[in-house]
């Protein structure tokens, strides 16, 4: 999850600190965004302990509706999927202020995730056509469909990963698998992680650990399964079933501290698990914490912001339609 602000207050920063007014720079912190698909906002936690900061974007900012998949642009803004109104918004990436409708058209239909390729381009899943769709990196412009609609038996794309070959990985939702497409053509390569391998059910969140395995999140069964990244054999459950309270996980990112970090959907938290082990840590968002409601996408912020009242004194600044809403975890991310 490449980011966020820091900028502004550099001149009064060097300012303060030539008039006394400031006699030392706290170390600066990057921040988590969370997107609350429920209540159609992200939230913004400090990165190191979970505490909430504010609401980065407002509840429908902009036609926000479902909030869900979250990447921040080359030119540091954040865009945001909008699962209910088809579309791809951007978002000052400091203020969170709203920009403009950044991706729509060419067919997308309830937006999950999105990347960046290689090319610059970005690439949206689309979970209503089975696609996964290109537009303009800069520009938002329609390209094509990257991966035309269940092509390799894709059916409800949730998440986007570059594997380290270079290749797209999908997660299939419905049939609980992990497909593999080229990094430049779209095609079809494999699945990789075969339909209900190791008890996969709901397949959706992504990640690589720290030992470059796959990790995948089972929405049904509550886990994180580990997979061999190359030939997709099943190694085991990183996190167990329902461990520290896990319920629905989606989104997952290492911290910086290696810490692995899950959106657990159904109880409104974030959770932290050791990023060797899967040992479960602490609820890092606790349940509700900013008016969290069904995270799904997560992120850490490129650059560091200045805490707001630090500037001065001490400084700083729907599974399937109804199908996933179904199990409630379902429609969104």
């Amino acid at each position: 999850m490449w980011w966020i602000r820091a900028f502004g207050q550099v001149s009064l920063v060097l300012a303060a600190l030539a008039l006394g007014e400031l006699t030392a720079l706290p170390a600066a912190q990057a921040s988590l965004l969370v997107s609350s698909f429920s209540n159609n906002s992200v939230l913004e936690y400090n990165e190191t302990t979970g505490e909430f900061i504010k609401p980065f974007v407002a509840s429908g900012s902009g036609g926000l509706s479902g909030s869900g998949g979250l990447v921040f642009s080359p030119n540091g803004n954040l865009l945001v999927t909008s699962f209910g109104s088809n579309s791809v918004l951007e978002y000052d990436g400091q203020t969170g202020e709203f920009i403009r409708n950044f991706a729509v058209g060419g067919g997308l239909t309830n937006p999950t995730s999105l990347i960046f390729a290689p090319n610059g381009n970005l690439l949206v899943s689309s979970f209503g056509t089975d696609s996964i769709l290109e537009y303009d990196g800069t520009t938002g412009e329609f390209i094509r469909a990257f991966v035309f609609s269940g092509s390799g038996g894709l059916s409800t794309p949730v998440y986007l990963k570059f594997g380290l070959n270079g290749n797209l990985l999908v997660s299939s939702s419905a049939n609980s698998s992990v497909l593999e497409y080229d990094g430049t053509t779209g095609a079809f390569i494999r699945t990789l992680v075969s339909s209900g391998s190791g008890g996969l059910s709901a397949a959706e969140g992504l990640g690589f650990g720290s030992n470059g395995n796959l990790l995948v999140s089972s929405v049904l069964t509550d886990e994180i399964l580990e997979y061999n990244a190359t030939t997709g054999e099943f190694i085991n459950s990183f996190v167990s079933a329902g461990e520290g309270g896990l319920d629905g996980p989606s989104g997952l990112v290492f911290s910086p501290n290696g810490n692995l970090l899950v959106n657990s959907f159904r109880s409104n938290s974030v959770l932290e698990y050791d990023g060797k082990t899967g040992e479960f840590i602490r609820a890092f968002v606790p349940t509700g914490s900013g008016g969290l409601i069904n995270p799904t996408g997560l992120t850490l912020s490129p650059t560091s912001v200045p805490e707001p009242s630090l500037v001065f004194g001490t400084l700083g600044v729907a599974i399937l339609g109804n199908r996933r809403l179904k199990n409630t975890h379902d429609k969104r991310v």
